[in-house]
């Protein structure tokens, strides 16, 4: 795989630089060739370019197998038109990939229970994959507009039947690989919008039969994940009920830095993870690299078709967490046994469990 590497501002260059270590390792000891790529985007794209996102950058992603990026933005750039700071980089390079899925999951790991707000009996056993319609919706309808003279602005929600035909058969096929369980989630008894999507995700389940489908107004869902968590498989949904649900759900993992993503669908799959760029703590040490570490094991999962590699990474971000390690935004337990070490000390861990990991499972294979 030719693997674009755009590390972003902030901490994106040093939670990336952790993920790329256990990529190489993967492709080391898995006989695999990755071949990556670096490049700018974002806020370092402005001060060494003039653009967020340059054209070499673009034209390099989308000569790519999978772009790997970290984090973008800072508040130096705040002070730029909307159209020229980092965040309209990161907006650009979307829409050119075309990816109009995007993954999010949330899971609860045993060792990390007493990190979320929710009771450990609660949470225990979850594992929530969102599909998020990313591409249409609220966020790019039109019409759309802030009228100050008249003190009054809209926006437009829009959808057309191919738009949620796509997204709702990823979802589909997902679930088929998981607990074959899709919810689709909409507000139908009061939007036409919605109205559309439930109609349409009804049709496409007709194709999937082995996998069961049940649809939850968003007000009721967002309960639900709270109440219930384990009750959910795969949820899909339209882009701004997608925007809020899986940030809500973060609660179940404790920590928006254990939290990966993948767009897919266009051109070129896009991997990055949840977290925003952090200024204040960058070049500090202190960044949960565990986010962007599962992000690498999407790609391998989504772009490189490497379940069981995707596995391994997995399981060694849950054997270092069962070991007790520690990145500051993880560390609030006094727990015996818990250790707060640095950005690149939890990377290294990460990393040669993942080596250990691989080897045993080589010898197993040979055996």
């Amino acid at each position: 795989m030719k693997i674009l590497v755009l590390a972003g501002d902030g901490i994106g260059p040093e939670v990336t630089q952790q993920a790329v270590h256990a990529l190489r390792s993967v492709a080391d000891l898995g006989g695999h060739h990755f071949e990556f790529k670096e490049m700018a985007i974002g806020g370092v794209a402005i001060k060494k370019e003039g653009s967020p996102l340059p054209s070499s950058t673009l034209e390099a992603a989308l000569d790519s197998d999978a772009v790997l990026l970290g984090a973008v933005g800072g508040n130096e750039f705040n002070q730029l038109p909307p159209d020229r700071r980092p965040e309209a980089g990161l907006l650009g390079l979307r829409q050119a990939l075309g990816g109009f899925a995007n993954l999010r999951p949330s899971f609860a790991w045993p060792s990390l229970s007493s990190n979320s707000p929710l009771k450990p009996e609660v949470v225990e056993g979850s594992d929530i994959l969102f599909v998020r319609e990313l591409l249409g919706g609220l966020y790019f309808g039109e019409p759309r507009q802030w009228d100050r003279e008249t003190n009054s602005a809209w926006n437009t929600m829009r959808y057309t039947r191919d738009e949620v035909v796509r997204v709702t058969r990823i979802a589909f096929e997902l679930a088929g690989k998981r607990r074959k369980k899709v919810t689709s989630v909409d507000k139908a008894n009061v939007l036409e919008v919605s109205q559309l999507w439930r109609a349409t995700v009804t049709e496409v389940a007709r194709d999937y039969p082995d996998v069961a489908l049940d649809h939850q107004y968003v007000d009721a869902c967002a309960m639900h994940l709270m109440n219930t968590p384990r009750n959910f498989d795969v949820v899909v949904t339209e882009n701004l009920f997608g925007d809020i649900l899986s940030d809500e759900a973060a609660v179940i993992t404790g920590s928006l830095g254990m939290l990966p993503s993948a767009t897919i669908g266009g051109a070129v799959n896009l991997y990055e993870p949840v977290h925003g760029s952090a200024p204040d703590i960058a070049g500090k040490g202190l960044a949960n690299p565990l986010g962007a570490i599962l992000t690498a094991a999407m790609l391998l999962r989504h772009s490189g078709g490497l379940e069981s590699d995707a596995q391994a990474i997995e399981a060694s971000v849950r054997q270092v967490l069962e070991q007790g390690y520690r990145t500051a935004d993880l560390a609030r337990s006094s727990s015996p046994g818990i250790q707060v070490v640095t950005t690149q000390e939890m990377g290294k861990q990460v990393n040669e469990t993942l080596n250990h990991i691989i080897d045993r499972g080589q010898a197993l294979h040979a055996v």
